[in-house]
């Protein structure tokens, strides 16, 4: 083959592979913007529901105090458990610890209160009580689902050649929001 029909056969080759690889990686930092704003959205779906445990637990603290003020100790770990909380940083990893730390201080507090058949009854509590419950659930679905978008985001950062646009793009593996060892105990009352 001639060297005049040889070059522009060749330079047609390597444009079509820089314009291949260039749509490449355009798709790429694509998928891993739209994962990143997935992880960002469900994060954000996860603290409006800490929020909403964390507004509901001052009239919890109160309706209990009604019935069981001599309980001090288990109204006070509430407290300080919703306050280290509330002063959580906003990443998954310290958050986390203080949500674990809430949740558990929550479940010393209901395990008081079946101590207190008036409480148990109680009006103001058993709507607390359940809304508490919902929060709980939506908590769980929401990590569940933040958890997914984490596992997707990383497992795209890691992946070669996805690692390379990932890399120039300032995408990064993010924490995944787990229970905290406080969390995962039981929960002990003593009478």
């Amino acid at each position: 083959m001639s060297p005049s029909v040889l070059l522009p056969v060749v330079g047609g080759v390597v444009v079509l592979v820089v314009v291949g690889l260039a749509w490449w990686a355009v798709r790429a930092h694509n998928r891993l913007v739209r994962l990143r704003t997935q992880v960002q959205s469900s994060w954000a779906q996860i603290d409006v529901q800490l929020r909403r445990r964390q507004s509901l637990v001052p009239n919890l603290v109160e309706t209990v105090k009604a019935y069981a003020a001599h309980e001090r100790a288990a109204l006070d770990a509430v407290v300080s458990a919703r306050s280290g909380a509330m002063a959580a940083a906003q990443g998954p990893g310290q958050r986390g610890a203080a949500e674990g730390m809430l949740t558990q201080a929550i479940g010393r507090l209901f395990a008081v209160a079946e101590a207190y058949p008036d409480l148990k009854a109680s009006r103001n509590f058993l709507p607390l009580q359940g809304e508490l419950g919902e929060t709980e659930n939506k908590i769980a679905y929401a990590r569940q689902f933040y958890n997914s978008a984490v596992q997707s985001l990383n497992a795209a950062v890691q992946s070669i050649p996805t690692n390379i646009v990932a890399a120039f793009g300032g995408f990064h593996q993010e924490p995944f929001f787990e229970a905290a060892e406080a969390e995962r105990a039981d929960i002990r009352v003593q009478f």
